[in-house]
Parts: C-alpha cells; sequence; structure tokens
C-alpha cells in the first residue's frame, strides 16, 4: 500500500511537469501590438489558469500523501518531496509569469 502512495505521488508530479510543459509549448508567442506602451500602463486583470492551478493542488496533495507515509524508502519518499516542491516551485512562477 505504501508503494502506491509513493507511485502515485511521483507519479502525479511527474504529471504535473509535464502538464506545465505542455501548456507553456501550445501557447503561442504574440508579436508586439502598437499600443503596447499603452497596456504596460494599466494594470491587467488577474488571469485564471485553471489546469496550472489544479495542478498545484494536485500537487499539494501528493505533497501531504508522502509527508503522511510512515516509512522512509530508503531516502525516495524525501526526493520525492524534494521533487514535488520543484514542480510546485515551477507552477507558482509560471502563473507569477502571465500576472
Amino acid at each position: 500500500m505504501k508503494k502506491w502512495v509513493t507511485f502515485w505521488a511521483v507519479g502525479l508530479a511527474v504529471l504535473g511537469v509535464a502538464l506545465l510543459h505542455s501548456v507553456f509549448r501550445a501557447q503561442p508567442a504574440s508579436p508586439p501590438s502598437p499600443a503596447a506602451p499603452l497596456a504596460a500602463a494599466a494594470t491587467p486583470a488577474p488571469q485564471h489558469h485553471p489546469r496550472i492551478e489544479a495542478a498545484i493542488q494536485h500537487l499539494e496533495e501528493a505533497k501531504r500523501e508522502l509527508e503522511a507515509a510512515p516509512e522512509e524508502f530508503h531516502g525516495h519518499r524525501v526526493k520525492a518531496i524534494g521533487h514535488v516542491d520543484q514542480a510546485l516551485a515551477e507552477c507558482h512562477r509560471a502563473l507569477e509569469s502571465v500576472r
């Protein structure tokens, strides 16, 4: 059972990173418009990105599951928590880059 928790938590972390990669690859770069200097002065409304926000929630749940695991799994649990932390940091950076 404990191996399955670790397996699913690491799987969710990998899925989150893959999701971020595919989301950012799918977004085309837009050419600068003539109104760009005017738009930069205005404060844009916050954008919602439900897939990234959902990935953050799943990663946080995976981290809680890993932290609650009673065994160390020969150091793999700690490494998995580190990878989840890295994925969470990337997700938060992704949201900050579009706000």
